[in-house]
């Protein structure tokens, strides 16, 4: 059977097309909650209305985002036991613990206190109204722990022993499972590139109104949470990631090798730039390269070797062959090499535009008398202290701003082709290949179809999806009444007059 159509092969497609796209709304739905918390405990401790408007508005995105990434989430799970039932019979007493502890305690906690969040604005107390919000945050949070705990164990499996009679892995030790260095990690630099998707969604939102003079005092002020969330969860990104690639090349040297395009062991290794291979002889057609700095990635410094793809095959080779046969344990090297690439580029050009944005709008100190603006006007942004940007350049950021909100997106999803395919020919590294995970009972024809099924489902909530974040993000923040100004005091209520607008304009 042609292998571009063999079972394996579209399970791999069709569970690659339905992560990403899952992976597109948990970004943002971990950081959105913390965002929206933050202005909400704003609002609480300042009474300033403008803080209470801004947490209506994003708290009304976040909750269209995770409510379709809930959908996403749940069709995801079938394809365990569709398209992977080898992989989950061999796996569950392991992998199953953590993602049990994210659907019993996390998911279960989250839900339950973004209920009462959404019902309890004329019901809860303020602060009791505020503490739940926090809980769904630190719901999202805790979800995202258990399933990178999951999804690390096949990175790296620790905790478990092979029962030689059933023949699959049983779990010893959860703690450890939970609690390695690879889980931790992962989870630091997953929680960082979620707030760097969460804040480059301010920012671009915001900016677009902005652009629009259109609900200047909340814009301004989520412009403002939004830049600073941008850079310093991109400087977190880099720190992150740099701990993330030593612990990657000691456990996983040909995912670094592929991600470089390293073909041979070098000492000092350098860092590639922009490559060209051939894959079938081994070796680098085209290379712009920055001597030693793969060497500072892998070692913390610019001397120690870093091994190549062809070395680390045949180390693979001599330790593998025996138990599983393969033969080649190189992955896919064009899309490592690559999607490393665009998660990085896409990455910094989201910290580039934060950072430039905190510059361009930065205090009344930093600028002169007559660039100054109150908290009703479209702040101005300043080349220097009494220089503006222009016109023309100044509509130009306010456009970039605005694309920014795909940037990370781009970024986190390369990134985890990279992690995922970088992994390849295992689904559990150095315990089960990929091509002994499949549904050894699932045909073709059943592939295909669920796959189609599955993408034109997924197209539709897609377009669900974007019409109704544009339609509520282009409306802007709501007009306040006197009830959202005035919470009761105790939980039930304690109003019998209707909602009257007040005269607040964003």
């Amino acid at each position: 059977m042609d292998l571009a159509l063999a079972p394996e092969t579209l399970a791999r497609w069709q569970f690659g097309i339905t992560t990403v796209y899952h992976f597109l709304f948990v970004p943002l739905t971990i950081s959105l909650a913390s965002l929206t918390a933050g202005l909400q405990t704003a609002w609480v401790r300042t009474a300033n209305p403008k803080y209470l408007a801004a947490t209506k508005f994003w708290g009304k995105l976040f909750l269209i985002n995770i409510a379709l990434g809930v959908v996403t989430g749940i069709l995801q799970e079938f394809q365990f036991g569709m398209n992977w039932s080898d992989y989950s019979r061999f796996v569950g007493d392991v992998f199953g613990a953590p993602l049990a502890f994210e659907a019993l305690i996390a998911f279960f906690f989250e839900s339950t206190f973004i209920g009462l969040w959404i019902f309890g604005w004329d019901r809860l107390p303020k602060r009791i109204h505020l503490a739940c919000i926090w809980m769904v945050a630190i719901g999202t949070i805790l979800s995202a722990y258990f399933i990178l705990a999951a999804n690390s164990w096949m990175q790296h499996p620790v905790g478990y022993r092979i029962n030689e009679e059933t023949g699959r892995a049983e779990l010893t030790d959860f703690l450890l499972v939970l609690t390695q260095n690879t889980a931790v990690a992962q989870f630091f630099h997953t929680i960082a590139a979620a707030f760097l998707a969460g804040g480059a969604f301010m920012v671009g939102i915001a900016a677009w109104h902005l652009r629009k003079r259109k609900h200047i005092p909340v814009m301004r002020t989520s412009l403002r949470v939004g830049l600073v969330t941008l850079v310093i969860s991109g400087l977190l990104v880099a720190v992150t990631g740099d701990r993330l690639g030593k612990i990657m090349y000691e456990q996983q040297p040909m995912k670094m090798a592929a991600a470089e395009a390293l073909w041979e062991t070098e000492g000092p290794a350098p860092f590639s730039l922009f490559a060209i291979g051939d894959v079938d002889k081994g070796h680098n057609k085209v290379a712009v390269e920055i001597p030693g700095l793969l060497s500072f990635l892998a070692h913390d410094n610019f001397r120690d070797p870093v091994p190549g793809i062809n070395d680390t095959n045949e180390a693979l080779k001599e330790r593998y062959d025996a138990l599983f046969g393969l033969g080649d344990y190189r992955p896919n090297i064009a899309v490592a090499y690559w999607g490393f690439r665009w998660m990085i580029g896409f990455g910094m050009a989201s910290l580039a535009v934060g950072l430039a944005g905190l510059w361009l709008t930065r205090r009344k100190l930093f600028l002169a008398p007559g660039l100054r603006t109150g908290e009703d006007e479209v702040p101005t942004l300043a080349l220097t202290r009494n220089r503006p940007l222009g016109s023309r350049l100044g509509d130009w950021y306010w456009r970039l701003s605005v694309l920014t909100i795909g940037f990370p997106l781009i970024a986190s999803s390369w990134g985890w082709i990279f992690t995922e395919m970088g992994r390849q020919p295992w689904a559990v590294y150095g315990v089960l290949p990929t091509s002994s995970a499949v549904s050894p009972n699932v045909s073709q024809v059943e592939v295909i179809i669920s796959m189609s099924v599955f993408t034109l489902l997924y197209a539709i909530l897609a377009v669900i999806e974007v019409r109704l974040i544009l339609k509520y993000a282009k409306a802007g923040p709501p007009e306040l009444t006197e009830a959202d100004l005035n919470p009761p005091t105790r939980i039930g209520g304690d109003r019998n007059e209707p909602d009257k607008p007040m005269a607040f304009s964003y």
